[in-house]
């Protein structure tokens, strides 16, 4: 951290401490410091890790409340004042409806309603601005508490096989609890938890089985509380502790599978619901398209519901449907422990960050010169094979994509291919709206789709046979045979990816890298969560002893249980991508038919009807007020916005990312540009 990031730091912590002492008087009238809602809130601080004393939180939020409502007060006070003097001047006083006819009643109700506007206009602002500005505060560890509790539990199966695979591999209670600690890169939150059992067993002088009971306690997810209770109770009683670890693993394999299963029964009771959802502004239109032709309702409804109501319909089911899904937790890297601080993790961006050398530069002028050397190293490396480089970072096509969009939307323009007012769009709404969306999505998004997918399909390749190879080299070390030599007879005796970086790890480790850098590297290579885990399992059962066969069928049974999990939601969420997609594709059959067998015909009628009757009865009556070309664009754009939206929703269902909706996006939209070519 820089020095002038420290000094933003102090100065906010000043600040808000100055805030705290200054209202902490209030937060003393206001709040019993023993009652319930301030335990509640002092909970919540200990379980979201937030270093704050429950007192100066609540004087804080009590400080940022009364801002807030005291700001919006002054604005609901004027705004009542210009609604007396503006609005309400001049216009005749009604009470219930009825016309007041009483003088002096009424000049009472005169006098009284600019002060009795204002004052209730100022408290109604100011109660809402104080609960926005104290809510708001006070929610903040309510979520991080609830967002830890959610990866916890995610993370608590997995968490689980790698203490028992520790045990197995003859670590004892305190060794497990230690490594478990450390293990913050693969298990997150969940190591967060055991480290404080650590932290409090070495500074505060505190046995372990208090420091376990004391955290069981703290710890806002109940699974692992239960865990904990259950795990204090083993070590009181000086029972099996490997044995125990079996038993749970088994157990939260079990609840890992049923929740999945709740989780993809919501996602079917979602997917009945977009149904529906996607449907409404389609039945909306049809309505207001009729009383339009009927001359009862504005065009701007049919505009609000289209560029309005379709995109937040959308956006408010893809975030509905984010409440439930469970997304991988970490980065998939493994980094070294506190004890290896000559090993370097090279992540990210290679020309952004050089490894080793990093560590150097500034001290002497070679190592400077070594890092611009390196840095022009991986850089010519980019040049020369810029594809594998998109492959592995799909997302940074993007700095070449966008710029070439602009361009190309900016040719558009200067060619007048690309429409810069309405009358223009209306006037031709496919090739307009082609030059504008169109263009400018197909130059991001298929380069964006083939590199995302490309990326995808090299890292299954590795996890699809991790669990049938992690059985193979059980079974080779349960013959007798060390780690490293069951890792060269599997590379010899399968075949596939993984079989290849079996090979290049045993020749690593015959070269002088040891075999856990050699495991390390070959995980950070492709960095997937769910194979971090495995290898970090690996990785420190190998340390302690090289016959883990035990540990390796852990890992085997581990990979296997997320197969059959992936395996399911695969199964399961394809159907509710097929209704969503079928969805879409009936309300572009329903709008092309309406384009063409309704308001073209009835365009048709209208127009008849004019040019026989003149301005006779009838011309300016049903149809009159059509503008097809308006409507034309309308339900064009309705459907290029509907196809953009059941894509993303459709990829996030698939596999939980938005970017895997990125090809949805692509075919979806092109049937759309391409009925409509045909039908607008």
């Amino acid at each position: 951290m820089s020095l002038d990031t420290k000094g933003r730091r102090q100065k906010e912590l000043a600040s808000g401490g100055a805030l705290g002492d200054a209202f902490y008087p209030a937060f003393q009238r206001l709040f019993d410091e023993d009652g319930e809602f301030v335990d509640s809130v002092e909970d919540k601080l200990a379980q979201a890790r937030m270093a704050d004393n429950v007192e100066m939180f609540l004087a804080r939020a009590l400080a940022v409340g009364i801002i807030a409502g005291a700001a919006l007060w002054l604005v609901g006070s004027l705004l009542g004042f210009l609604a007396v003097n503006f609005l309400l001047a001049g216009s005749d006083l009604t009470l219930l409806g009825l016309a007041i006819q009483n003088e002096t009643l009424l000049l009472l109700i005169d006098r009284l309603k600019l002060p009795f506007i204002v004052l209730v206009s100022g408290v109604v602002f100011g109660a809402i601005g104080f609960g926005v500005g104290f809510g708001s505060l006070v929610s903040i560890p309510y979520f991080r508490a609830n967002a830890r509790e959610r990866e916890i539990n995610i993370l608590l199966s997995d968490a689980i096989s790698f203490m028992y695979a520790l045990s197995v591999g003859g670590l004892n209670q305190l060794e497990i609890l230690q490594a478990m600690g450390e293990a913050d890169d693969t298990y997150g939150e969940v190591a967060q938890e055991f480290k404080s059992i650590v932290l409090e067993t070495e500074y505060f002088d505190t046995d372990y089985r208090t420091a376990v009971r004391n955290q069981a306690i703290q710890t806002p997810s109940d699974e692992l509380s239960q865990f904990l209770t259950d795990m204090l109770s083993i070590i009181n009683s000086g029972g099996d502790m490997t044995s125990f670890l079996e038993d749970q693993k088994e157990k939260h394999m079990r609840t890992t599978k049923q929740e999945q299963e709740k989780m993809l029964e919501t996602l079917e009771l979602f997917g009945e619901m977009y149904m529906t959802l996607s449907l409404f502004p389609l039945l909306l239109i049809i309505i207001l398209v009729i009383m339009t032709m009927m001359g009862n309702a504005q065009q701007m409804l049919i505009y609000g519901t289209v560029y309005g109501l379709i995109p937040l319909t959308g956006i408010a089911f893809l975030v509905l449907v984010s409440t439930v899904t469970q997304d991988a937790v970490g980065d998939g890297y493994l980094r070294p422990n506190s004890d290896e601080e000559d090993v370097v993790v090279d992540e990210g961006i290679a020309v952004f960050n050089l490894g080793l050398i990093e560590s150097y530069t500034g001290s002497y002028s070679v190592f400077d010169r070594i890092k611009g050397r390196e840095g022009t190293y991986e850089l010519v490396r980019i040049l020369k094979q810029p594809h594998l480089f998109f492959r592995d970072h799909p997302m940074l096509v993007l700095g070449l994509t966008v710029p070439l969009s602009v361009l190309a939307l900016v040719v558009s323009i200067v060619l007048g291919q690309a429409p810069l007012s309405i009358n223009g769009m209306e006037a031709s709404p496919v090739r307009g709206t082609f030059f504008w969306v169109y263009l400018p999505m197909y130059i991001n998004f298929v380069p964006l789709a083939v590199f995302y997918e490309w990326n995808q399909r090299s890292r299954n390749a590795i996890i699809g046979n991790l669990s049938e190879n992690l059985r193979k080299l059980a079974s080779a070390n349960d013959t007798g045979m060390t780690l490293l030599e069951s890792i060269k007879v599997v590379s010899e005796t399968s075949a596939g990816k993984l079989s290849d970086e079996f090979e290049t790890m045993h020749a690593k480790v015959n070269y002088g890298t040891s075999l856990k850098d050699a495991l390390r590297e070959f995980n950070n290579k492709y960095h997937v969560p769910r194979m971090a885990r495995t290898v970090k399992l690996i990785a420190e059962a190998q340390e302690a002893s090289s016959q883990i066969q035990d540990v390796l069928s852990t890992a085997a049974q581990a990979a296997e249980n997320q197969d059959d999990i992936d395996r399911s939601r695969k199964s399961r969420t394809r159907m509710q991508t097929v209704i969503i997609i079928m969805t879409y594709l009936t309300l572009l059959g329903v709008m092309a038919l309406l384009k063409t067998q309704f308001l073209d015909v009835m365009s048709g009628l209208t127009q008849q009807a004019s040019g026989a009757g003149g301005s006779g009865a009838g011309s300016g009556q049903f149809g009159g007020n059509i503008d097809t070309d308006a409507l034309s664009m309308l339900f064009f754009h309705a459907v290029t916005l509907q196809a953009l939206l059941s894509s993303f929703i459709a990829g996030y269902i698939r596999e939980v990312k938005l970017l895997a909706g990125v090809k949805f996006a692509v075919i979806l939209s092109t049937v759309a540009l391409f009925v409509w070519m045909a039908v607008g």
